[in-house]
Parts: structure tokens; C-alpha cells; sequence
């Protein structure tokens, strides 16, 4: 058991960062003091309070990210209820069954998801309360909450006739057994899952930020990951509000464009992200300027090519605001070459591995310390790892763990926890992957994904989508057996092949020529037989992973 009280770790933060920023709207500036967060959740208890909210009540939160989402999932954990952050992307239905399944009694959302949502639908739910200014949108016949809201400032003076002060910020006592927050996966088949995580499960990643000083009192942090992924919620919000970071929320959708202003604005100290941001800035920019004719001659030449590499490792990091110690990467396997190209031209980077069933996180190593290829070693004094395999360090396994970070389990569904965790406490994370004997981690592929050849080899087709997702004119791809044979499903890079002057007619032949040359680079029984073409891009899950299973069948 992790020795800080996850709870405790935030009374004692709020009042230690008291005047120092806390959250920041970056569309509209709005900005919030740790005091003025701390007030806002005050005033929500006693709401909760008032309506007779009880200790492990569900309330579920949906929305883009704003200083509001934030001040309303830390109420509820602080008040000692259970939090259910809903991703935004998820559709009317699915948010129906969320709410539904959880048992929800109080629903955060935004207004523009309110449109879409049928209270009716939502059997348990009691309230449902505007993320833009905490009103109340709807409440069950009999229930006084919209009152209590309206009513909410004239409560807390009552409260605190003498202001509200440090000595104040008082939150639950519940011990770190308990469950907190219950995160449903976006899952790829059905209904997604709800993965249990206790105090515990949360404290072992925060303490391990902490401890790790990936945030400091008065840093600074860009979020634009989803906070209602674990991964985002544990490195953007649950960390820098432990030790008094300065939040900016993006609260929109991360192209590059956008991304690169607002971080050059904002010059956060630590960026975390995923793969696509990365691998879409260097393909958009930094391949056009490789690629220029006079750029190629000058790479060939020993001298020069180190100058070159050194001034596109500047551009980066100035383009990344130029403050950061480390970029880190998460939430899906980085591709190849462009890790290959980030470790040479020495930009601070580091890959690490996790899932939502450990809130997430499995393993990580600091970029001074990053192994090319890997995901990181597991978390010491936090973690254990097992490969099941004869030969862990060579022969790929399923990747096992056990350790402070694990889950509880799936919220009413025994079947599905006693399927990926045993007995011993050992969670089957469906990943495949070998060791080294420092226990940094490998993965190679999914163990549901794993494809069996002809003669008993093990086929991972996202090792074969990698390379192929970096030949010309490919912007996606999918490696199926269909009748014993390997085919690649392709979606092309349009605006690539138009600016190119290729002609759709004459895009099959481009095709095969790509086929012929990522054979070259593939072991003889991962060679593709054929390629397909899509002419729309795959369908994805909320969290941009490709729906495989519906290009499986």
C-alpha cells in the first residue's frame, strides 16, 4: 500500500500552492488560483451535502477540457465520492449506458452534449448540472438542487462568515482501499468496461510523478490529451495539482497548427503526448524540409549532416516552447522511424507504457535514460513485471504486472476482471512483449492481434503497419489474413498523391510498387500478398485506435 492518503495529498497541495495559478482556460483566459479551485469545490460540497450525497456515490462528468471539469472531478473525489469522467467523444448512447451502468446519481456535462443527451434515459439521475457555470439543466420531479445551486453563495458566506482560509480545505478521510473513479475504456467490441482504481491505484501514479519531478510548484502544463483518459487525467491534472502546477487547458482538438501556438504561448515544462501528434509534425514539417534537394546533398556530407540535425533538433524543441525538459510519450505504440529519428537527432523524448487498468501507468524511464525501441522500465517499488515465456528476454510473452498500480477490477462484471487478473494478483495486460534484465519493457503486438503463420511464427501486424504507414502516399493502414494470406487495407494520403500529380487510376500501380518494397524490408512470412485500398479513413474509437475488429471478420 502506497503510503500517502491520495485525498490528503490534495488538502495538503491546495494549501501549500494557495496563491500560486492553477487553471487557466485557454480559449477564453479565464483563470482560477489554487484558493479560488479550492473555494469552488467547497461550495460543491456542501451542494452535495445539501442534496445528501453519500460517501461512494457515482457523479459523472462529460465535456471538453475547462477549469470547471477539473474543479468537479476533484469535488467528487474529495468529498469521498466515486468520479466517472465520461470522454467527450463518446456518443448519446454510450453516454447513456455510462451514466446507467455506474449508477450515476449527478451528471457534469457541457451544454453542447446536453442537446444530445435524453434525460429520460438516465434512470438513476437526479441532476444534471452545466459544466459552463455549474447551473442546474434538469432534476428529477421533487428534487431541490437547481434551488441549492442558485442558492449556493448565500450557503458558503453562512459557512465561512470569516472568508475562506487554508484551515478550511478539509476532504474526506477514506482510506486508499476504497474506489474513487470508475474509467470506462472506449473499448472495441460492445459496451466498454468500467475499470475500478482506488486511492491507492491513483496515489502509486502520483507519488511516482512526484517523486519522478516531472512537475514542481510553479511549472507549467499544457493539457490537450482528454482528461477523462486515464493517461491525461494521471500526468495533467492529478500530478501538477499535487504539487502546485500552472494547468492551461486547451480545450479543443490538437492539430498541429493549433498545438504548436499554443505551446510556443504557453512554454510548459513538460509536454506529454501521443504518438500521432509527434508522428504528424514529422511528417508535416520536418520531412518537406529533409527532403529538400540541397538538405539531402548537405545530410551526405559527415560534417554537415551533425550541424543539420542539431539546427532541426532546435526548430523542434523552439517549436515545443523551448522550456520543456522532456516530451512523453504515450497511449500507443511511436512509430519507428520517427523514434529513430527523434534519437538521433538527440531531442528529449522517452516512450512509456501503460493502460487505464492501472491508471495507467506501467513503466517509464527518464530521456537521458531511454532505450530506442522500448516502452520504458517498470516502476520500481511500484511495479512487477512477467513475461509469460521460456525465454522472457528473446522469446515474446504476454506481458504481465502486478504491484500499487493494478485495478480493483470491472465495475459489475466479474467475468471480464477474472479474465485478465489471476489469483496471484497478476493482470494479463493482452500485450505481447519480451524484457531486459533491467526489466525494461519490449512490446511487440497484441496477443489478440497476433496472427499465426504458416509454419508456427508469430505475426504482429502492427510491426508490418509501422513500416508500411512510412512508405509515400500511405496515411493509415491494417494488416488482416484473409484465406491464410497476409492483405494490407490501405487508406492513401490523398493530399500526398494530388500533390504528386497521381491520377487515381494509377494509384493501384503506385500501390504495388510499395507492396514490393516493404516486402523487401519484412521477414519472408510477414511478406503482403496484396494491398486494398480504403477510400475513407478507419473507423476509430474515442481514443483514435483504429476499430480492428470491424476489418477483421
Amino acid at each position: 500500500m502506497v503510503g500517502e492518503n491520495f485525498i490528503k495529498i490534495y488538502e495538503k497541495g491546495f494549501k501549500e500552492s494557495w496563491d500560486f495559478p492553477a487553471l487557466t482556460d485557454y480559449n477564453t483566459r479565464e483563470t482560477f488560483t489554487y484558493r479560488q479551485v479550492a473555494e469552488e469545490i467547497a461550495r460543491l460540497h456542501i451542494l452535495y451535502q445539501r442534496c445528501q450525497i453519500r460517501r461512494g456515490d457515482k457523479i459523472a462528468i462529460v465535456g471538453r477540457n475547462t477549469p470547471r471539469w477539473c474543479i468537479a472531478f476533484m469535488s467528487v473525489i474529495t468529498y469521498g465520492g466515486i468520479v466517472v469522467p465520461i470522454l467527450q467523444d463518446f456518443n448519446a448512447n454510450d453516454i447513456h449506458h455510462i451514466v446507467n451502468h455506474s449508477d450515476s446519481v449527478l451528471l457534469f456535462l457541457g451544454d453542447l452534449i446536453w442537446e444530445n443527451v435524453e434525460v429520460e434515459k438516465l434512470g438513476h439521475l437526479r441532476a444534471a448540472i452545466s459544466l459552463s457555470d455549474f447551473s442546474c439543466l434538469d432534476q428529477r420531479d421533487g428534487e431541490k438542487i437547481a434551488k441549492d445551486l442558485t442558492d449556493i453563495d448565500r450557503y458558503f458566506k453562512a459557512k465561512y462568515p470569516k472568508g475562506f482560509a487554508p484551515d478550511d480545505v478539509k476532504y474526506a478521510d477514506l482510506d486508499n482501499d476504497k474506489v474513487v473513479l470508475i474509467n470506462y475504456t472506449s473499448g472495441t467490441t460492445g459496451f466498454s468496461k468500467g475499470v475500478m482504481l482506488t486511492g491507492n491505484n491513483l496515489a502509486g501514479n502520483v507519488m511516482f510523478g512526484i517523486d519522478s519531478g516531472l512537475h514542481f510548484r510553479g511549472s507549467k502544463c499544457l493539457s490537450f490529451l482528454p482528461l477523462a483518459h486515464a493517461y491525461g487525467c494521471a500526468f495533467d491534472l492529478l500530478v501538477p495539482l499535487a504539487v502546485g502546477t500552472h494547468i492551461t487547458l486547451l480545450g479543443k482538438i490538437p492539430s498541429p497548427k493549433i498545438l504548436l501556438k499554443a505551446l510556443e504561448e504557453v512554454k510548459p515544462n513538460l509536454i506529454i503526448c501521443v504518438p500521432l501528434i509527434l508522428e504528424k509534425i514529422y511528417r508535416k514539417q520536418i520531412m518537406p524540409m529533409l527532403n529538400k534537394r540541397s538538405l539531402k546533398w548537405a545530410l551526405n556530407v559527415p560534417i554537415l549532416d551533425s550541424q543539420i540535425y542539431s539546427q532541426v533538433r532546435k526548430k523542434l524543441v523552439d517549436a515545443f516552447g523551448g522550456r520543456f525538459e522532456q516530451v512523453i510519450v504515450g497511449g500507443a505504440p511511436l512509430n519507428q522511424e520517427v523514434e529513430a529519428f527523434l534519437y538521433k537527432i538527440k531531442f528529449p523524448f522517452t516512450v512509456g507504457y501503460g493502460m487505464t487498468e492501472c491508471g495507467p501507468l506501467i513503466s517509464y524511464t527518464h530521456y537521458t535514460q531511454f532505450v530506442p525501441t522500448s516502452s520504458g522500465r517498470i516502476l520500481q517499488g511500484y511495479m512487477q513485471v512477467r513475461i509469460d515465456s521460456d525465454d522472457p528476454y528473446n522469446i515474446p510473452g504476454e506481458i504481465c504486472v502486478k504491484g500499487e498500480n493494478v485495478m480493483k477490477g470491472y465495475y459489475k462484471n466479474q467475468d471480464a476482471t477474472d479474465a485478465v487478473l489471476d489469483a496471484d494478483g497478476w493482470l494479463h495486460t493482452g500485450d505481447m512483449g519480451t524484457i531486459s534484465e533491467d526489466d525494461t519493457i519490449f512490446i511487440k503486438g497484441r496477443y489478440k492481434t497476433m496472427i499465426l503463420g504458416p509454419n508456427g511464427q508469430n505475426i504482429y501486424p502492427e510491426a508490418i503497419e509501422a513500416k508500411l504507414n512510412n512508405m509515400p502516399f500511405i496515411l493509415e493502414s491494417l494488416v488482416v489474413e484473409r484465406d491464410g494470406k497476409l492483405v494490407a487495407l490501405v487508406y492513401p494520403d490523398y493530399e500526398a498523391v494530388d500533390d504528386y500529380g497521381i491520377a487515381n487510376e494509377d494509384l493501384p500501380v503506385a500501390m504495388e510498387e510499395i507492396r514490393k518494397n516493404l516486402n523487401k524490408e519484412v521477414a519472408p512470412f510477414e511478406n503482403i500478398t496484396s494491398i486494398q485500398l480504403y477510400p475513407t479513413e478507419f473507423e476509430k474509437t474515442p481514443k483514435r485506435s483504429i476499430k480492428r475488429y470491424l476489418y477483421t471478420r
